[in-house]
């Protein structure tokens, strides 16, 4: 048998290399396809929106066909993780995949707008849980330190989904409709079932259930901060001082409502929100770094194509050529951190140097974006990417170590939490950085920007050869100001895992 590992929780088993095998191919092939799943759909329905905008009328209320999904998947989180440490995961993961074929049944068959959105926020839900639980039932099946090349392997699936997705939803949608790309997904579930239930059920490791009671009170007040919150960045989001008053509206209402939720976890006898976990040092400082990482490579993937299409002015089939270096760098990074954690038993270093490395190449890019090419910009950005995705691996091992073997939903749902939120608050702030450059130099180019945002870049089309000059030119300086913005991130997610308490595993 192997050598106890410095760092792992008590109790946690020591495998021989047959027995990681076998639990790899126990474990692995029913998780691999929940994090696939919970990964894609994120991103398949973004190229069905127009379609299903003509044919259900709604197009002033679209984005909550994105907004609903992104609640219901981050109020999931804490609740399978909770529910998971108490019965055990794997049921809980098989629950989640129920979910998420109803809510994908009922997005498929919706006859209207509002049905649909009762849909997505099912699909979120159960999308939500299996995210959770599937980065918990690895760190159930595994010891911590040889979990980094099993959680690298869900980095590269994550990322492989999240790319596959636009495409496949645009396929899907131009050749057999929009309803198409929700069906596509319940053959993929039903898959999924029998390799779940492969997964060994192992014995809660808390009380089991006796005695328990479900903390309601606590998911309300958390679902009454979660949905204003994410309401109000997506406000943010919109380049539009008009929509200020109500995101501040909206803040404030969040801000009530995470007051109210803290005070009950205190003293709730079952509480939701496990505050030790989220206060302890090693947690809160690597949730607070993955959360910088993530926001920063979900916001430039945001406004990335803005940039390729209104300052270099490239075709969007161009873009997607470009972007996908961004794209696969982020899973490259992740295999390669987690392999080198099971081979030298060290953590944060990985995420400290990676992240680093990824905001100097910001910088870089800032100082030199207008003589750059296009496919140095893009290889750059691959760079960055890996750099990125070094952070990826190392945080959840860590946040699942410092947990314990008793609170491993809990931790991967902290971690979910802090990457959603990280990725809404990045977004809202470069969003926001971008339009207030633009606002203080020009603000029918900040207008403009806006409809570009909004819009596409059919926007672009319609000005005259003039205004596209001026506006293409004060973009160029503005994502530079921008660039500069997610390499702060980084740089400060670089900090943060220096300080990590916890960096061997």
């Amino acid at each position: 048998m192997n050598a106890p590992i410095p760092g792992a929780p008590a109790g946690a088993p020591q495998l021989s290399p047959a027995e990681l095998r076998a639990a790899f191919f126990r474990s692995f092939p029913g998780v691999a396809p929940a994090i696939i799943l919970s990964a894609i759909d994120q991103t398949i329905v973004a190229t069905a929106l127009p379609d299903i905008a003509a044919d259900l009328g709604a197009v002033e209320s679209l984005s909550w066909v994105v907004v609903a999904y992104l609640i219901a998947a981050t109020v999931a989180a804490p609740v399978f993780g909770r529910l998971g440490d108490v019965f055990g995961r794997q049921p809980l993961l098989l629950a989640a995949l129920a979910v998420n074929a109803v809510g994908s049944s009922l997005c498929a068959l919706a006859p209207d707008f509002g049905v649909l959105v009762a849909g997505r926020l099912l699909h979120g839900f159960g999308g939500g849980g299996l995210a959770t639980m599937a980065m918990a039932l690895i760190g159930e099946a595994v010891p911590p330190r040889e979990r980094g090349r099993f959680q690298a392997y869900i980095v590269a699936a994550f990322t492989t989904a999240s790319c596959l997705g636009p495409i496949a939803g645009g396929w899907l949608t131009q050749h057999l409709g929009w309803r198409s790309v929700f069906w596509a997904l319940l053959p993929v579930m039903v898959a999924t079932v029998p390799l779940a239930r492969r997964i060994p059920r192992r014995a809660p490791p808390s009380r089991g259930g006796a005695g328990f009671r479900f903390d309601w009170p606590g998911v309300l007040l958390f679902a009454a901060f979660v949905a204003p919150a994410l309401l109000a960045l997506g406000q943010v989001q919109k380049a539009n001082w008009g929509a200020l008053p109500l995101a501040l509206l909206l803040l404030a209402g969040a801000a009530i409502a995470l007051f109210g939720l803290l005070r009950w976890e205190a003293k709730a006898p079952d509480a939701l929100l496990h505050l030790p976990l989220l206060a302890d040092p090693t947690v809160w400082r690597a949730n607070t770094l993955t959360a910088c990482a993530h926001g920063a490579l979900v916001s430039l993937l945001t406004f990335l194509p803005v940039y390729l299409q209104g300052v270099r002015g490239l075709a969007p089939t161009e873009v997607g050529a470009l972007l996908l270096p961004l794209s696969v760098g982020g899973a490259v990074g992740g295999l390669t951190a987690g392999s080198l954690m099971t081979r030298l038993g060290i953590a944060m270093p990985f995420a400290c140097g990676g992240l680093g490395a990824a905001a100097a190449v910001l910088l870089a890019i800032a100082a030199l974006a207008p003589v750059l090419g296009d496919w140095a910009l893009a290889a750059l950005l691959g760079v960055a990417a890996a750099g990125i995705g070094c952070s990826y691996p190392v945080v959840q091992i860590t946040v699942q170590v410092a947990g314990g073997n008793h609170r491993l939903g809990a931790a991967a749902a902290s971690v979910q939490f802090f990457r959603t939120f990280g990725a809404a608050m990045a977004t809202a702030l470069l969003g926001t950085l971008l339009f207030g450059t633009l606002a203080l130099t020009d603000a029918t180019l900040a207008a403009l920007f806006a409809r570009l945002v909004r819009e596409g870049s059919s926007v672009l089309a319609a000005l005259e050869p003039g205004v596209q000059a001026a506006l293409r030119e004060a973009l160029g300086w503005s994502f530079r100001a921008a660039f500069l913005g997610a390499a702060t991130l980084l740089a400060l997610g670089s900090y943060l895992a220096m300080r990590v308490p916890l960096q061997r595993l």
